[in-house]
Order: structure tokens, then C-alpha cells, then sequence
């Protein structure tokens, strides 16, 4: 039998895999969503950048353009229609017969007395910041506290104290303590460039006692012993090797105290209105009550651009600090000087500068609201009425400051504004943190950093004319705000964001992916993840983002003293309305309900985070 034996068969060819089909459109945009959905860091960030945009740059863009603009009633000196193109203002602040008034005289006199108070603050906190951090002065610790009181209190604690002293006839009103005893101070001690200089220097010290202190305590003591040996004398030492290396933090200290000054309004306003002695500050606010808006934008834009200036140098000389390092991985000697019998004597110098600069003010602000003639301290002088009286001879103010609905309303105002400015700026600040760090080194991130920190260039009353220039009117959707309290929580939240921005953003650095990842593998969404990991393992910084702001709000009276009204009136703008009245009695008792709170909730705060604003001279 023969076997026939078949061709093997072939198996068939495989089929061809089929083409990728493109997805469509709309399946693009489904997957976008459901990716947006679990990961909306993007799309927050596009959220947030549209909002610094209108809430940041659009302020100053339409400052700029109220400079540039006519506006209404100023048809007949420029003749020109409202709302057209005009150099009018430009003319009429640098250039016209009255440009020394409105311009270069408040330049002047702003430069001068913001130089003024650089020294002062320098010789004064430079020499406590020394005393505290490289010699055996007794009392070191509380000192190192006690002489950053000043800052807590608001900047014009000390103008209303120098009042109830020095004030002369010339304000009218009540009189001051001297001129109640007979003695008559002279205009120039009374008011103008000396007593803003003294004031404002020894609110600012604290900037420098801890700046140049911190510098000071880290300062190896090794490198004076090493020029010792050598033959240095101890001129040599200080001028070739200890100033030097202390240059960053000098100058450091020096561009944030004059970029204070030239926003700063309560202090110049008070101690400089009696003898038409203004600053950039005040000359922009006079402007804006005579309703010259365009003159006010052209003097603001100026004001912004020497504090964008000066900030961006403070800036550089951090970048260029590591050029100074003094601190090595084998650690720094901190050797103190003994002053043998001079310790105590230097103490008390420490001491007085402590009484001159909070107690002896507390006390004058006290001894004013509890007198009725300022000066006699007879027993029968002695009175409440300003506290609780029921009928003064104060004709806007008729009754004690406890009394009535004015000073009620106003406190109940700034607690309601100030914290919830602060709730959204803690919350807000976290948010801007989250996205800057999660989204690594985007455009939206660098954005995000560096326009949420813009408002800490911009002089706080510069700020207030730009947001006054562009919530004034209705523009688009926005109704006008001017007189509402959603604007004051607005610009208190985005002047307080560089505070909570950066403690948001430092926060998050410190926070990796990998808890929210594990989540996000077990299906939880993005809210779910914040509302379950991230707030609870920020709430430090969430809560120092939301205190910081809260404090400082307390104290603002620049950002807001052009913003409010009648019927939005705060414990600060009371204050200044009251002092304007002559009111001194009653301003005061104002004055001393601030500090008290902003005293006591920076002490709380610092009782319940362990924190100190003395941490930079801590263990000294």
C-alpha cells in the first residue's frame, strides 16, 4: 500500500493590524475632564492667574491710565472731553507753576525724612541688636522681646503721644501737656520733619534689631581673633571684616525701612497737617479729597516705582548674600564681651530706650483720656467722661468712646473685614502654594510666585489710589465698590497675600506627593485629598497665613483710609476722623483700644504656636 503524503498546509496569514482610529474631539475633551477632574492643578492655576491679573496688575494699569486720561470737571483746563487722552496731569505735577506743591516738595521732604528715619532706626536698634547679641548685658532675654513691642503697636502710637505732649496752639484744640503747664514748644519740635523722624524711627528699630541682630548672633567671633593675632587694631576689625560682612543684612534693613516710609500715612498726616509739612503720602491723599484723581494717579505711579525700585534691591542683595557666608559645616564661636561694671548702666540704657519708645506713650495716650484739663494732676482733673461719660461738650462726638454706636460699629467692622480678608488670604495663600509647588516650574507657577508677592512693592495708600481708580466705577460686569465692604476685604486680602502666599509656598515645599499619590490610587478625588491630607498636615501654615494678615489688618490704616466711608468705618479710620476733629481725649482712648488688641492677639498667638518675633535674637 502506498502512502501519498499531502503538502503540508500553511497556516494562514495573520491579519493586519487594524489603523489607530483617532480620537475625536470630544473624546479628547472627555479625557481632559476626567483627567482635570482627579488633577485640577492646571486649571486651579488658570483660576488663579486670571484673578492676580485682575486683582494685582489691573490696579496699577488703571492708575496709570487715570493718568493719562481726562476726567470728568477737568474738561475746561485741559480742554479736552472726558475720558480723552491727556499729558494735562503729567504737566501739572512735574512741570506746572504749582508742581513744587503737589510734587517736588513732598519728594523732598519724603526722601529726607525717610533718611532720617533709616539713621535713627540704625543708631538706635543697630546699638540694641549689638548690645543684645555680643556682650554680657544682664536681662538680654526679656530685652530681646520687649524691644520689638514697638512694631506691634501701630505706627502712629507714638505721633498721637508726641501730641498730647508737644501739641502747641497752632492746631487748636486741646493742648498739649507742656503748653497746659506754660511752656510753649516750638513749631519745629511741635510738628513737621523732627518729630516724624523720631516717631517713625522707633517704630521701624525693630527692623534692624532683629535684621542686623540675627546677622550679628551668627557672626564667627574667630575671624576678630584671627585679626587680633595678626595686629589689627579693633577700627581695622570693624571696618575691614566685621561691617563688611554684615553689608547684606544692613542693607537689607535699610531698602525695607525706606520703602516703608514712603507709603506710610498716619504718622506724616498727623505731626505733619498743622504745618502743611507733607510727604508723597499725604500730598496724594489731599489730592484725593480736592477730587484731583488724575494728579493723585500721576503722584501714586511714582510712589510705586520708587517701591518697586527699592524692593528689587533688596532682592539683589539677598541673591549676592552667599558671597558673605560666615557660617561652615564645623560651626561658629559667638564669644561675648564683658562689660564688667558697665552692664547694669548699659541696661538701664537698654531699659530707657523701651520706656521712651512704649511705656512713656502708653502712659501719656492713658493720662490724656483720664484728664480733663491736659497737665493738672489734682485729683478733681481726674475723670472717666471720656471712656463712659454720657454728655461732652464734643459737638460731632457727644459721649464717651464706650458709649454710643460709633466706636461699637467700628470694632465690630474691623473684626468682621479683617477676618474674613484673613480666612480667604490663609486659604488663598495655601491654594497659590499648592499650585506653585505642584506645578514645578510652569508659567503659571513663576507667574503665580511673583504676582502674588507684588503687592509687598507697592506703598500700601499707592495701592489704595489704584484700587480706588478702578472699582470707582463700573467696568464690565463689576459693579462699582467704592463704599462697600467687599472691596476692603479685597484689597486687604491681596495686600496681606505676600504673607500668606509665602508661608503657603514654603509649606508645600515641605509636603512630597506621595501621601496625595496613595490616595489618589485608592480612588479618592482631589478635594477629597486636600480636605483629608493637605489641610491637616498644613495646618500650621494655614493658620500663621491667617493670623499674620489678621494682626496686621488690625493696624492697617494706609491701605484703607481712602476706601472707607461713613458707613464702613474702622477702628483706624476712627481714630485719624477723631484726631481731625481735635478730639484728642477721645482719639486717644482709640489709639490705646488698638494696641490693646493687636497686643493681646499677637501675644496669644505667639503663647499658641511657641513662635516669638524675636526668634532671630533667640538664646541670646
Amino acid at each position: 500500500m502506498s502512502v501519498i503524503l499531502s503538502p503540508p498546509v500553511e497556516p494562514p496569514a495573520p491579519a493586519a493590524p487594524a489603523a489607530p482610529t483617532r480620537p475625536t474631539r470630544l473624546q479628547r475633551l472627555r479625557y481632559r475632564l476626567q483627567v482635570a477632574r482627579r488633577e485640577p492643578t492646571a486649571w486651579i492655576g488658570v483660576v488663579l492667574t486670571l484673578v492676580m491679573l485682575y486683582l494685582v496688575l489691573a490696579p496699577i494699569v488703571s492708575i496709570v491710565l487715570d493718568s493719562l486720561r481726562v476726567h470728568v470737571g477737568d474738561e475746561g483746563h485741559t480742554h479736552q472731553l472726558a475720558g480723552e487722552w491727556t499729558s494735562y496731569y503729567l504737566w501739572r505735577v512735574f512741570r506746572s507753576p504749582v508742581n513744587s506743591l503737589l510734587f517736588w516738595e513732598p519728594l523732598i521732604n519724603t526722601l529726607t525724612v525717610a533718611v532720617g528715619v533709616t539713621l535713627f532706626a540704625f543708631v538706635v536698634g543697630g546699638s540694641m541688636a549689638w548690645l543684645l547679641t555680643r556682650t554680657n548685658m544682664p536681662g538680654r532675654t526679656w530685652l530681646a522681646t520687649a524691644l520689638v513691642v514697638p512694631y506691634m503697636l501701630p505706627s502712629w502710637t507714638f505721633a498721637m503721644a508726641w501730641l498730647t505732649l508737644f501739641k502747641n496752639r497752632k492746631a487748636g484744640g486741646t493742648l498739649g501737656f507742656l503748653e497746659a503747664a506754660g511752656i510753649t514748644p516750638p513749631d519745629w519740635l511741635a510738628y513737621g520733619r523732627l518729630p516724624i523722624i523720631v516717631a517713625l524711627g522707633l517704630h521701624y528699630s525693630p527692623f534692624v534689631l532683629l535684621l542686623f541682630g540675627n546677622a550679628l548672633r551668627r557672626f564667627d567671633s574667630q575671624l576678630e581673633d584671627s585679626a587680633r593675632m595678626l595686629g589689627a587694631s579693633r577700627r581695622t576689625i570693624a571696618r575691614r571684616i566685621v561691617l563688611p560682612l554684615m553689608l547684606p543684612s544692613l542693607g537689607s534693613a535699610t531698602l525695607l525701612i525706606f520703602a516703608k516710609c514712603l507709603g506710610t500715612f498716619g504718622t506724616p498726616y498727623l505731626l505733619g497737617l498743622p504745618v502743611n509739612f507733607n510727604l508723597l503720602s499725604t500730598s496724594l491723599y489731599q489730592n484725593l479729597h480736592t477730587r484731583q484723581n488724575g494728579v493723585a494717579s500721576a503722584i501714586a505711579i511714582v510712589i510705586v516705582l520708587m517701591g518697586v525700585t527699592l524692593v528689587l534691591g533688596d532682592s539683589r542683595l539677598m541673591r549676592e548674600q552667599k558671597r558673605f557666608v560666615t557660617v561652615g559645616a564645623k560651626g561658629a564661636m559667638n564669644r561675648l564681651t564683658n562689660l564688667r561694671r558697665w552692664r547694669w548702666p548699659v541696661f538701664g540704657v537698654a531699659a530707657g530706650v523701651f520706656a521712651v519708645s512704649v511705656v512713656i506713650p502708653v502712659i501719656t495716650l492713658i493720662l490724656s483720656t483720664v484728664m480733663i484739663k491736659p497737665g493738672n494732676f489734682s485729683l478733681r482733673n481726674f475723670t472717666l467722661r471720656y471712656w463712659i461719660g454720657e454728655r461732652l461738650d464734643t459737638v460731632g462726638f457727644p459721649h464717651g468712646i464706650l458709649r454710643g454706636t460709633e466706636l461699637w460699629s467700628a470694632a465690630w467692622n474691623s473684626v468682621r473685614i479683617v477676618g474674613i480678608a484673613s480666612l480667604i488670604c490663609g486659604f488663598l495663600g495655601l491654594l497659590i502654594g499648592y499650585v506653585v509647588v505642584r506645578a514645578g516650574r510652569s508659567r503659571i507657577s513663576q507667574f503665580l510666585r511673583q504676582a502674588s508677592f507684588l503687592p509687598y512693592l507697592v506703598p500700601g495708600i499707592a495701592f489704595a489710589a489704584a484700587y480706588l481708580s478702578l472699582f470707582a466705577v463700573q467696568r464690565g460686569p463689576i459693579p462699582p465698590l467704592y463704599g462697600t465692604f467687599a472691596l476692603l476685604i479685597i484689597v486687604l486680602v491681596v495686600t496681606h497675600l505676600p504673607y500668606s502666599s509665602r508661608s503657603g509656598i514654603a509649606a508645600m515645599m515641605q509636603l512630597g506627593r506621595e501621601p496625595e499619590e496613595a490616595a489618589q490610587v485608592c480612588g479618592a478625588r482631589w478635594t477629597t485629598r486636600v480636605r483629608r491630607i493637605v489641610l491637616p498636615i498644613q495646618k500650621g501654615p494655614l493658620a500663621v497665613g491667617v493670623v499674620l494678615p489678621f494682626i496686621s489688618g488690625l493696624k492697617e490704616l494706609s491701605v484703607v483710609i481712602i476706601l472707607t466711608t461713613a458707613g464702613t468705618n474702622l477702628l483706624t479710620t476712627l481714630s485719624i476722623s477723631l484726631s481731625e476733629y481735635s478730639y484728642t481725649q477721645l482719639a486717644n482712648a482709640t489709639v490705646l483700644i488698638i494696641a490693646a488688641v493687636a497686643f493681646g492677639a499677637t501675644y496669644l498667638v505667639q503663647k499658641a504656636t511657641g513662635s516669638s518675633l524675636a526668634s532671630g535674637l533667640e538664646g541670646a
